[in-house]
């Protein structure tokens, strides 16, 4: 059997979904064919995607490649992370314990609430009129 070029993750976060590859580099981040700096250009977004490389120091030796649909920015942002986790654990085992203690694997599970009948939105109800 020949060795894997790249390893896998699927990442999950509200609406968004991203696609993972992990492949052998030098620490170039591409998602959606365009890199990092210009998909998020807002720092913090920038620093959640490569957290779980900077807690298991995997920052300069992979690049990643990431194709990520749906929600916002900040889903985005989160469904990534999410699966570079996920990659990382594929990449070695030993990776599991350091991302679970920071919380990277667990998949959020908040969503939007589902609008209900006689209500404007999830919650807010039609103004009320005494008369």
């Amino acid at each position: 059997m020949g060795q894997l070029s790249f390893f896998y993750g699927t990442g999950r976060r509200k609406e968004a979904v991203a696609r993972v590859r992990l492949y052998p580099g030098r620490g170039r981040v591409i998602i959606n064919g365009r890199p990092l700096d210009e998909y998020f250009p807002l720092e913090t977004l920038r620093t959640l995607v490569q957290s779980p490389l900077r807690s298991t120091e995997t920052m300069d030796k992979l690049d990643i490649i990431a194709s990520v649909s749906g929600g916002g920015v900040g889903g985005q942002a989160g469904a990534i992370r999410h699966g570079i986790s996920r990659a990382l654990v594929r990449l070695d085992q030993g990776n599991r314990t350091t991302l679970k203690k920071a919380g990277f694997l667990t998949r959020d599970p908040r969503m939007k609430e589902r609008r209900k009948y006689g209500l404007k939105k999830a919650r807010k109800a039609p103004q009320f009129s005494k008369r």
